[in-house]
């Protein structure tokens, strides 16, 4: 049977054109989540602010009460929570790829926890020195992947040894947390709502410090997209296209502890984010990290700031941390996959 092969690809080309199509369109609707979600984080809360008034304020604003709650109360805790789901969304589809493992998840592997140790060491220790806790939380964070890999490594990398390693250095170091809490309680405010990550009380301050941060980690993530799809391949195609594959997962890791350690250092330990937020969109755009990573960032933006509106005003007066809003989400999700993946 001869086989028109014009029309094969054509049909090729028609099927590739419609999935790109479609990636597009999602993005889109990411982007108008995302936009949705920072606006309901500006426009709800306690204080009873109409739609139109929230509009006008952001517009032409004046030194009203209204004004000053808008602008230096929810706005930064706006902002602070998009770049937190961003980062944290980031890192979660970076780590995924540079382990090949469907749960790999900063917060749950032990990434975070290491960020978290070192921040908030530097936290009780020095806290005059507040603007050193995130280049110090990288580190921590950088030496806790460092951990994980050497404890995982037996005749090379498996999924499986990589989560049951991670889980450890996450129960440790969040042991040795709850220990610092404890000797240093008198010196640290807030301890709870760090420990289960919250977005209370973030201000100004806590905008300038996870800005440049997010900005690095999304341009270096971004430029990444094409070393993530070939790190999917496998260790021996990635080589045989010429990638130097341990150094690559270096750098990429890097990226991931980066992102992850910059969110830890302002709102606490907030997890499931980097592991709810990939698997979703890959479900929806597909494994090409050209388009993953700035779905996985739009997506990070919208469910942040939307669970984090949920948190303060559903139950109200009585505010949520939101680290128990994505709990709630997050830990059902990991059981799935868990029971998926094994």
């Amino acid at each position: 049977m001869a086989v028109n092969l014009p029309d094969a690809s054509e049909k090729v080309e028609r099927c590739g054109m419609e999935r790109s199509v479609w990636r597009v369109v999602m993005l889109l609707l990411f982007a108008a989540m995302a936009v949705t979600g920072c606006f309901l984080s500006i426009a709800l809360g306690a204080a009873d602010i109409s739609l139109s008034q929230v509009v006008e304020i952001l517009l032409h604003p004046q030194a009203a009460p209204q004004d000053q709650i808008i602008w230096n109360i929810r706005l930064p805790r706006t902002i602070v929570g998009a770049l937190v789901g961003l980062n944290l969304a980031l890192s979660g589809a970076i780590l995924q790829a540079v382990m090949r493992n469907p749960l790999a998840d900063p917060h749950i592997i032990g990434i975070s926890s290491g960020a978290g140790i070192a921040g908030i060491t530097v936290m009780i220790l020095f806290p005059a020195l507040e603007y050193l806790i995130t280049p110090v939380a990288f580190v921590g964070a950088m030496l806790a992947a460092v951990a994980i890999y050497m404890l995982a490594w037996k005749n090379g990398i498996k999924p499986v040894r990589i989560i049951l390693a991670g889980v450890a250095v996450s129960a440790f170091l969040s042991a040795g947390i709850s220990g610092l809490l404890v000797f240093y309680s008198d010196r640290v405010n807030g301890a709870l709502m760090w420990m289960v990550g919250g977005l209370a009380a973030r201000s100004w301050p806590h905008v300038s410090i996870i800005v440049p941060y997010a900005m690095i980690g999304l341009v270096l993530a971004i430029a990444s997209s094409h070393y993530l799809n070939i790190l999917q391949l496998g260790d021996d195609m990635a080589k045989g296209l010429g990638v130097n594959v341990e150094v690559t997962r270096i750098v990429l890791t890097a990226i991931a502890a980066l992102l992850a350690a910059s969110a830890v250092s302002v709102v606490g330990l907030l997890g499931f984010v980097g592991l709810v937020i990939p698997h979703v969109s890959r479900l929806i755009l597909g494994s090409d990290y050209r388009f993953l990573i700035p779905g996985a960032a739009l997506l990070g933006i919208a469910i942040v700031t939307l669970s984090d509106t949920f948190a303060r005003v559903a139950f109200a007066p009585v505010e949520l941390p939101v680290g128990i809003i994505m709990a709630f989400i997050g830990a059902p999700f990991f059981l799935f996959l868990l029971r998926r993946e094994l």
